[in-house]
C-alpha cells in the first residue's frame, strides 16, 4: 500500500516535471517557429501576406485639407500688419487607393522597384464645402491626380529580413541632391511597414517625398488597436529643431537670413525641391515652432492631439496599422519694391497656406484576419507555454511535498 502511494506520488512529480520542461522547451522553440513564419510572410514577393497588402493597401486612406483664409489682406499690404487667418475645412479626399505599378523584382540585388500612382476622390460628405469654394488656393484633386511618386527601389527581404521595405534608391538615386552631407540621404522605408521584430528602443526612419527628406519617429506608448497590441511611434520635436537644439539638423539649414542664422526652428525650407518656389514645411499651426513664427500670424492654435504625426506599428510584423501624417505648407513672403502688394512690407512673413491630415486605419475585416493569422496564434502559443509550465511546476511541487510528508510519517 505504501509503495503504491509512493510510486503514485513520484509518478505525479515526474509528470509535472516533464510538463514543466516541455513548457520551458516550447518557449524558445515557439519563438523560433514564430520568427521563421514572420520572416517568410514579411518578404515582398508574390504569395506572401506582406506582398498582398503592399501592392494595394486594404486600408481606406483620407487626406483632409484646411485652408488658411486671410482676413485682412489690404491691411497687411498697406501697413505690414499682423496677418489674421481663419482656417476653413476640412476638404476631404480619398487617396492611396491605386495599386503600385511597374512592379519589377531583381533577384540579384534582392530588390523590387515600383511606381506609386497618385489619385484623389473628393468626399463631399466628409467636407465642409465644395472644391469650387472661392478661397481655395488651388483645386486640390487636380494638383494630386494623374501624378505618381517614384520610381522607388526597395529591398524585398529575401536574403535579409532586417532590410525588408528599406529604400535602396528613389528616382534612381541614393541621395536627393537637395541637402548637404548626411541630410541628403534616403533613409528607412516609406513608413507603410518596417522590418519585423521592432523594439521600443528602435528609431523608425522613413522617407517622405512630401517634405523632400528622410525623418524619424520614436516610441511613445503601447496601444490596443481593435484587439491588436501596437507601438505608437511619434515624430519628436527634435526632428524640426534648430541646429542649436539638435546639432544633427545643421545640414537642413540652407540660408542664414530668414532662419536668423539657423536659430528659427519648426520650419523647413524645401524650395530646392520645389523648383525654387519659397515653400516652407512645418507641423500644423507651427506646432513645436519658434514663437516668432506665430507672432506675425493671428488665428493659430497648435495642439498635440490634432497636429502631431504618429505611426501605430504592430511590433512583430512591422506593419503600420494606423497612422496620421500632419504637415503644413507655408510660403515665404518678402518685401519687394517692384510688386505693388509687397512694396510696403517691412518684414518677412512665413505665411500658412494650408495644412493636411492624412490618416489611415486598418479596417475591421482586415483586423480580424490579422488577429486570426498573427496575434491570435502567437497569444495561443504563449498561453499553452504558460499553462504547461505553471501546471507542471505546480504538480511537481505538490506531489513532492506529499511524498516527503508520507515518508516523514512512516519514519516517525
Amino acid at each position: 500500500m505504501g509503495c503504491n502511494r509512493d510510486c503514485g506520488l513520484i509518478a505525479g512529480a515526474v509528470i509535472g516535471a516533464v510538463l514543466a520542461v516541455f513548457g520551458g522547451i516550447l518557449m524558445p522553440v515557439g519563438d523560433m517557429i514564430i520568427q521563421k513564419t514572420i520572416k517568410k510572410e514579411a518578404v515582398l514577393e508574390e504569395g506572401t501576406i506582406a506582398f498582398k497588402n503592399w501592392v494595394k493597401t486594404g486600408t481606406e486612406v483620407y487626406r483632409q485639407f484646411w485652408i488658411f483664409d486671410v482676413q485682412n489682406p489690404e491691411e497687411v499690404a498697406i501697413n505690414s500688419s499682423v496677418i489674421k487667418v481663419k482656417q476653413r475645412g476640412p476638404y476631404t479626399y480619398r487617396v492611396r487607393y491605386l495599386a503600385k505599378e511597374n512592379i519589377t523584382q531583381d533577384p540579384e540585388t534582392h530588390t523590387v522597384s515600383f511606381l506609386q500612382p497618385n489619385g484623389a476622390i473628393f468626399e463631399p460628405s466628409l467636407s465642409v464645402g465644395t472644391e469650387n469654394d472661392t478661397f481655395t488656393v488651388l483645386n486640390l484633386a487636380v494638383a494630386y491626380n494623374n501624378t505618381s511618386d517614384g520610381v522607388y527601389k526597395v529591398f524585398n527581404g529575401k536574403d535579409d529580413i532586417s532590410k525588408v521595405a528599406i529604400i535602396d534608391t528613389y528616382k534612381g538615386k541614393k541621395n536627393l541632391s537637395y541637402w548637404l552631407s548626411y541630410c541628403d540621404m534616403i533613409n528607412g522605408t516609406d513608413a507603410a511597414s518596417f522590418p519585423p521584430f521592432i523594439e521600443k528602443t528602435r528609431v523608425l526612419q522613413f522617407f517622405s517625398s512630401d517634405i523632400c527628406r528622410s525623418i524619424y519617429a520614436v516610441f511613445g506608448a503601447e496601444i490596443n488597436l481593435k484587439g491588436i497590441p501596437v507601438y505608437r511611434f511619434i515624430l519628436p520635436s527634435t526632428a524640426f529643431a534648430s541646429p542649436r537644439e539638435n546639432p544633427d539638423n545643421h545640414c537642413f539649414c540652407t540660408e542664414k537670413v530668414v532662419s536668423k542664422n539657423c536659430t528659427v526652428f519648426g520650419v523647413l525650407d524645401i524650395s530646392k525641391c520645389k523648383e525654387g518656389k519659397p515653400v516652407y514645411i512645418s507641423l500644423p499651426h507651427f506646432l513645436h515652432g519658434s514663437p516668432e513664427l506665430s507672432e506675425l500670424i493671428e488665428g493659430l492654435s497648435p495642439n498635440e492631439e490634432e497636429h502631431s504625426t504618429y505611426l501605430d506599428v504592430e511590433p512583430i510584423t512591422g506593419f503600420t496599422l494606423r497612422f496620421a501624417k500632419r504637415l503644413q505648407v507655408n510660403l515665404l513672403v518678402k518685401p519687394a519694391k517692384k510688386i505693388e502688394a509687397l512694396k510696403n512690407l517691412k518684414q518677412n512673413y512665413i505665411v500658412p497656406i494650408l495644412w493636411l491630415n492624412e490618416t489611415g486605419t486598418i479596417g475591421d475585416e482586415k483586423a480580424e484576419m490579422f488577429r486570426n493569422q498573427v496575434t491570435g496564434k502567437i497569444n495561443l502559443l504563449g498561453l499553452v507555454e504558460i499553462i504547461l509550465l505553471s501546471v507542471g511546476v505546480g504538480m511537481f511541487i505538490v506531489f513532492m511535498i506529499s511524498y516527503c510528508a508520507c515518508r516523514s510519517k512512516r519514519v516517525n
